[in-house]
């Protein structure tokens, strides 16, 4: 007599719970690594920090941390610099990335030779790319310097003036940074049925037409996911401004990481610091959740059209 087989419901029941086991323990790594770092910050942040011998004491709950962040000019310049660099570098980087992608998925043989070229850049540790780049900058013997001399007869010191400074550093993240949205936007070209290109070739599509009417908006979730990358990694900007400016000159390349750096390792203020942190990742969480809600609308209204 053969036995009565388990309802599909009860088995799927099983393989989830089996699944939440199995990765439960690197579940508790990641809380352990990020989720109680996050709260311990949040906590920090509304409590009155006092640094003692045996570590830190938190007092009474209190809210002057971020009174003071408020009403304190620099964190608005800082605020400015960083969001205006993630601005324009995301977008120079996105336009860019996307040429050089289409530029590739036409290439032949000689694609894998020039996407490793491309690596190069990304591959670099953005410490030493930025003092590389501090080289080509250098007021006195820099080579980008010398060139401007050379072609416009005065040697500018790039990275003593607040402007020239700010795209110096647009520049060097947009250097580093385009070939890995190019590779993002190339995997998603590679995903595109070839179908669709004859079926607009057959209804008479210019280039032009097909790229806007069928090209991107195929690769939309795709370029949603490289913006996302790329405005995560560019709010955070520590290491490029700090190793090239300082976050100088004066504060003008100041970002909100270099900021709160200061405030929690060179002044001590832990709360401060906290109250920084908490406030930049509550800033980058509603960017995401606004671009991935707008995202989410132009996809619902294509898929509709």
């Amino acid at each position: 007599m053969t036995g009565r087989s388990a309802p599909p419901d009860s088995v799927a029941r099983r393989r989830a719970r089996a699944g939440w086991l199995f990765a439960s323990p690197a579940l508790l790594v990641v809380a352990a690594v990020t989720v109680f770092p996050v709260l311990f910050s949040l906590v920090l942040s509304f409590s009155e920090v006092r640094l003692e011998y045996g570590g830190l004491r938190l007092g009474s709950p209190t809210l002057a941390h971020y009174e003071a962040l408020l009403t304190h000019s620099e964190w608005y310049r800082a605020l400015a610099f960083t969001l205006g660099f993630t601005v324009v570098s995301v977008f120079v980087e996105l336009v860019l990335g996307t040429l050089v992608a289409l530029v590739l998925e036409r290439l032949g043989a000689a694609r894998g030779w020039i996407l490793a070229l491309l690596l190069l850049p990304w591959a670099l540790i953005n410490v030493i790319a930025a003092q590389l780049w501090s080289y080509l900058f250098n007021g006195t013997y820099g080579a980008v310097g010398w060139l401007c001399e050379q072609v416009f007869d005065t040697r500018p010191d790039i990275l003593g003036e607040p402007l020239p400074a700010m795209a110096a550093m647009v520049v060097v993240d947009v250097w580093k940074t385009t070939p890995f949205v190019a590779i993002v936007v190339l995997a998603g070209l590679m995903l595109i049925p070839g179908d669709v290109y004859e079926a607009a070739e057959i209804d008479g599509a210019s280039a032009w037409t097909t790229f806007w009417k069928v090209t991107l908006p195929q690769l939309r979730p795709i370029i949603a996911i490289a913006v996302l990358f790329r405005i995560l990694q560019a709010f955070g900007i520590f290491d490029l401004p700090f190793v090239l400016t300082q976050g100088g000159p004066g504060t003008a390349t100041q970002s909100v990481a270099i900021l709160g750096y200061r405030i929690l390792f060179q002044n001590l203020d832990f709360g401060g610091g906290a109250a920084v942190a908490v406030t930049t990742a509550a800033i980058v969480l509603g960017c995401c959740l606004l671009f991935l809600r707008v995202f989410r609308a132009q996809a619902d209204e294509g898929g509709r059209a």
